[in-house]
């Protein structure tokens, strides 16, 4: 199949090359040069902006953009995708944007005759690597039945999420609860080690108990506790602070839309933003841990 690929970033980039070796040609473009250059040389073809993408012929387009306001920009501008691209295309976005923003790009989509998935993905940088990412669905059924064996070429776990948004919905309560989760962890090992107990030891005892959670468990933000883990390695790699903290963001503005309280969630953001503001955006989200240790 013949796939247009827009945004080769640290999630980006290694999508691509997932699709290159299952066989597929794709045409690609990111405004990063070095990003280019390594597809390139993984056999991809070069585009010189998203309408290029969309008159070159391709059965599928992905894109994989930082925020909704690029998502806006690529789809929605007078010389983007939607301007150019023939009727029939399957669009999938598989951006972390709010809901809104994908059903009105949907929407747009939708009148001019192209089909189009929202398809968020969790499992980080080592997930998009690897193939084994997990890909959260908003669109209807035979759209995500015919996305289904692309997105097997990237991810592992494809969920069919509901409607159209309904991707972006999952992500956002996911990582609601993720960001909530990882801060009550860090509180209760900074406590506990604190109080004088082993951090191994208290680990163990919350994830044998009814503490236990993944991010006590797989991802836990106490050095030296999980190896390979981001707080094993100087929190460096992993997902950023300050990815996280957008991710929350999304979160907070979307309750407003439909006028839900998220007051954990809220809190989160609030330490999360702190945190970044001291110069932490670039580490892993479990380093929000260095709040509670006030010698490291």
């Amino acid at each position: 199949m013949h796939i247009g690929f827009i945004g080769l970033g640290n999630m980006g980039g290694p999508m691509a090359r997932n699709l290159l070796k299952a066989g597929h040609r794709l045409s690609v473009y990111d405004l990063s040069t070095t990003a280019l250059a390594g597809l390139l040389e993984a056999g991809a073809q070069q585009s010189e902006s998203p309408a290029a993408i969309a008159q070159s012929g391709v059965d599928l387009i992905i894109t994989m953009l930082p925020a909704g306001a690029q998502v806006r920009q690529v789809y929605l501008d007078n010389d983007g995708l939607l301007a150019h691209v023939p009727p029939g295309v399957l669009l999938i976005d598989s951006s972390t944007i709010d809901p809104m923003t994908a059903r009105e790009v949907a929407a747009a989509a939708a009148r001019q005759g192209n089909p189009m998935l929202d398809a968020p993905v969790s499992g980080g940088t080592a997930g998009a690597a690897a193939g084994t990412l997990t890909f959260m669905v908003g669109g209807s059924e035979a759209d995500f039945h015919q996305a289904e064996p692309i997105l097997a070429a990237m991810g592992t776990n494809i969920v069919h999420c509901g409607d159209s948004g309904n991707g972006q919905v999952a992500k956002v309560a996911n990582n609601l609860l993720l960001g909530i989760s990882m801060i009550g962890v860090a509180e209760a090992m900074s406590l506990g080690v604190a109080l004088g107990m082993d951090a191994n030891v208290l680990a163990g005892v919350i994830n044998a108990s009814s503490g236990r959670c993944w991010s006590s468990e797989i991802y836990n933000p106490f050095p030296d506790v999980v190896e390979n883990s981001p707080a094993s390695r100087g929190y460096s790699g992993g997902f950023g602070s300050d990815l996280m903290l957008k991710d929350l963001g999304l979160a907070s503005e979307a309750a407003k839309q439909v006028r839900q309280p998220v007051i954990l969630g809220a809190l989160a953001q609030q330490l999360y933003q702190a945190f970044s503001l001291q110069g932490n955006g670039a580490l892993d989200f479990s380093a929000i841990i260095k709040l509670y240790r006030q010698e490291h």
